[in-house]
This record gives C-alpha cells, sequence and structure tokens, in this order.
C-alpha cells in the first residue's frame, strides 16, 4: 500500500524537519514541507492532500484562519503550546500540546489520515470533468430536441443510466453518440 501525504507547516525549519522526521520515520507517511499558509492552500489543493500538521501561526496567518480556506476533507492538527492551543476556538482542529511524545503525534496524524480517507468518499466529486461535461452537454441536448427542463432531461439521463447500469456520465455520452 502506497504511504499516505501530509503537509507539514511550521514558521521555524527546526520544527518542520523534526516532526517529518518522526512521521517519515515511522513510516506514518510522507510530508510535504510548507513555510505559509499560501503554500499550505496551493498544495492541499493541488496534491488533495487531506491532512496539515501546523504550528498555531504561520508568517501569513494563524492556523485557524488557514483552516477554513481548506478544502473540506482537510483536516488539522496544531502542535503548540497549550496557552496557544486554548486560543484555538474551532471545535474542528485537532490539537497537540508541546511538547509532545513522538507515540502521541503518530496516533495522531494516523487517526486523521484514515479520518480523511473515509471523508474523501463524501466530499470529493465522483465524475470526472470530461463526465460533467458529457452530462452537461447530454441534458442540454435533450433539453433543446425534446423541450425539456433540465430536471427531466436529468431524471431521463438518470432512468437511462439505472436502466442501462451504467454511471450517468457513461448514459450521458451514449445521448450524446446518438
Amino acid at each position: 500500500m502506497e504511504r499516505e501525504t501530509v503537509i507539514v507547516a511550521f514558521e521555524s525549519d527546526k520544527s518542520r524537519e523534526r516532526i517529518r522526521d518522526i512521521l517519515e520515520g515511522s513510516g506514518t507517511a510522507d510530508c510535504i514541507l510548507c513555510r505559509s499558509a499560501a503554500e499550505v492552500k496551493r498544495t492541499a489543493q493541488t496534491l488533495g492532500v487531506t491532512t496539515v500538521v501546523c504550528g498555531f501561526k504561520l508568517a501569513d496567518q494563524t492556523a485557524e484562519d488557514l483552516f477554513g480556506d481548506l478544502p473540506p476533507a482537510c483536516s488539522m492538527l496544531v502542535v503548540a503550546a497549550q496557552s496557544m492551543l486554548d486560543l484555538c476556538e474551532n471545535e474542528d482542529i485537532f490539537r497537540l500540546a508541546s511538547p509532545m511524545r513522538r507515540g502521541d503525534l503518530i496516533a495522531s496524524v494516523g487517526m486523521l489520515l484514515r479520518m480523511g480517507r473515509r471523508l474523501e468518499k463524501y466530499v470529493r466529486p465522483r465524475r470526472s470533468r470530461e463526465e460533467e461535461s458529457a452530462i452537461r452537454e447530454a441534458k442540454a441536448l435533450l433539453m433543446d430536441r425534446n423541450g425539456m427542463s433540465e430536471e427531466q432531461a436529468h431524471r431521463f439521463l438518470q432512468k437511462r443510466s439505472m436502466d442501462a447500469g451504467v454511471r450517468l456520465g457513461q448514459a450521458a455520452r451514449l445521448v450524446l453518440d446518438g
């Protein structure tokens, strides 16, 4: 099984490298190191990474503000002094007080990776861009040719999909192909 990837973002080079060494050394995950919230956002969206381990504050944003900008399936573990963690009001952010034990970090990140896999099933789109495009085109064709509303065209595609035992995108391609 391929190892998962987490984003590790701290202002301090030493903290980033220490967390990376623990996670990669234990086989928990591969790490992408980031210095700023902007870098974290870009990386999470581009690569679909579901777990971020970071400090309370990065150079350009707090962890709490950053969390609000991340994709919905992304979870966050903030590692900081307890006094800083107490300032974090968002209940959806996981916290680990430093100094931390190696085993606590590994267990926490492992749990977040498992949660991310489960969440992705519900949050991530299940259709490719090509399928979405084919569905839109097929609905437009049905609406134009047969005077259907968008809802009627969609229901027609769903029924065709179920009757043929194929995905909605495939049913749309069948309509487009004639």
